[in-house]
């Protein structure tokens, strides 16, 4: 089988193809055949890696683990000894997130946790956008001791149209939040899609000096400075950022929990962020079911073009998922 693969850090043509064996699934996993699988921003965070940081549990000169993706929908091909939840023939999504981040595969085996039965009528493009960055949009919905977005609250989407983005203002407009999204001239038409009942072009508009003010934040990749969002916070106003690079990480997790100690606004990192949690892909299902969320595909690639499509994603140009096709 082939499968996508890196043995150094750097930019994504550091990624190749090879042929390995099928895996064999052992005790208590699952062996997929990978029939789409998508990228998040994270697979490129771990191309550079980004933070810095993150070398010294990857590998300082090179990164120990060599595989590539984590987001994956495909069939069931077969399982080892003490499975119980699935069998030959289902349809399921996984996050590979901790389980060998093998996703841009041809086959993967990974424990029977890392996969959930795919929601009924949708398609293994679609299911593979899912397991990463939608659970990703509804945790940051929600702070640590459980407070979550209520209805008419105002909510602030920054990056509102990349991986997570668009997952983001879904879900909070199911929530009854009013969604602005932020986001560059030529994708705002699509976030004005998915319902966002405001759209800004960061391009133009500063939103730390607009004047408005919101009761929920949420920022794909610390655009915002968190030393100066909370002037475009309400009193008792939430900002939650998900990602960044090693300054930005480290106000994340130090600078902005301690502001918050002195205030009655909170702001720091999604540290609560719990990847494929059972109770919050459940929630995304019934979201789903009810016609409340819908996965935005900008571009699909084969494998062989697995280069050109980290390559895209990296460059920011795409407006939703890209997905790599089987």
């Amino acid at each position: 089988m082939k499968e996508a693969f890196r043995d150094r850090y750097g930019l994504p043509e550091v990624v190749q193809l090879r042929e390995v064996s099928v895996p064999v699934p052992a005790e208590g996993q699952v062996l997929v055949r990978v029939r789409a699988a998508s990228i998040n921003r994270a697979d490129l965070d771990a191309l550079k890696p980004k933070p810095g940081l993150l070398r010294l549990f990857m590998g300082l000169r090179a990164p120990r683990d060599h595989s590539v993706g984590s987001d994956v929908a495909g069939v069931v091909d077969s399982i080892g000894a003490e499975v119980k939840r699935f069998a030959p023939g289902d349809e399921v999504m996984g996050d590979l997130f901790g389980d060998g981040i093998s996703g841009f595969a041809e086959y993967v085996s990974a424990p029977e946790s890392a996969f959930e039965p795919m929601p009924a009528g949708m398609s293994f493009e679609e299911a593979s956008t899912l397991p990463h960055s939608a659970v990703l949009a509804l945790q940051a919905m929600r702070l640590r001791k459980g407070r979550t977005v209520q209805p008419g609250d105002r909510v602030l989407i920054v990056g509102a149209s990349g991986n997570v983005g668009p997952f983001a203002v879904q879900i909070a407009k199911s929530m009854g939040g009013e969604v602005t999204g932020l986001a560059s001239t030529a994708k705002l038409d699509m976030v004005r899609s998915l319902g966002a009942d405001h759209v800004l072009d960061y391009t133009k508009v500063n939103v730390l000096r607009s004047g408005q003010r919101y009761d929920w934040i949420v920022d794909m990749d610390s655009y915002l400075p968190i030393t100066g969002v909370r002037r475009a916070l309400k009193p008792g106003g939430a900002y939650v950022t998900l990602g960044g690079g090693n300054r930005t990480l480290f106000t994340g997790l130090v600078v902005g929990p301690l502001m918050s100690l002195l205030s009655d606004k909170w702001t720091g990192l999604l540290l609560w962020w719990k990847p494929w949690h059972p109770p919050d892909v459940a929630a995304l299902k019934k979201l789903i079911a009810a016609g409340k969320l819908t996965p935005v595909i900008d571009r699909r690639y084969p494998l062989a073009e697995i280069v050109a499509a980290l390559r895209y994603v990296d460059e920011r140009r795409g407006a939703g998922k890209v997905v790599i096709t089987f």
